[in-house]
């Protein structure tokens, strides 16, 4: 079983990417609110992966990924970054960051299992 913590600070979003991540075989998703809530849960629980939000309010995602680099419990997390800001130089700029990949936002919940499978598990 793979553990993925999702983080977004959109309820909605959350929700709908824990149901299509977890119509994956063998994925078992938490979800997070926000970078300060996702690094104690990371913490506590050990994720597989990490898919942070780009775009949040007081810690956003470049900034969590930092900290989680920090602790060496999650210095090694794959984390992937979910973004509606797609252009080639910003998403190379996530990659510089460490991120294993980066997802479109709106993602397409059909895709969003086997894409995170390509990206952090093959």
């Amino acid at each position: 079983m793979k553990h993925i913590l999702y983080v977004d600070d959109e309820a909605d979003i959350r929700e709908v990417a824990q149901m299509a991540l977890e119509l994956e075989p063998g994925f078992e998703v938490r979800c997070a609110a926000s970078g300060a809530e996702a690094l104690v849960v990371a913490r506590e629980w050990r994720p597989h992966l990490i898919m942070l939000d780009v775009m949040m309010p007081e810690l956003d995602g470049p900034s969590t990924l930092s900290r989680l680099r920090a602790e060496p419990s999650t210095a090694a997390t794959p984390v992937i970054f979910i973004t509606a800001r797609t252009q080639v130089q910003e998403v190379e700029a996530f990659l510089s960051l460490g991120a294993v990949g980066v997802i479109a936002k709106p993602f397409d919940p059909m895709q969003l299992g086997s894409q995170v499978r390509e990206l952090a598990f093959s």
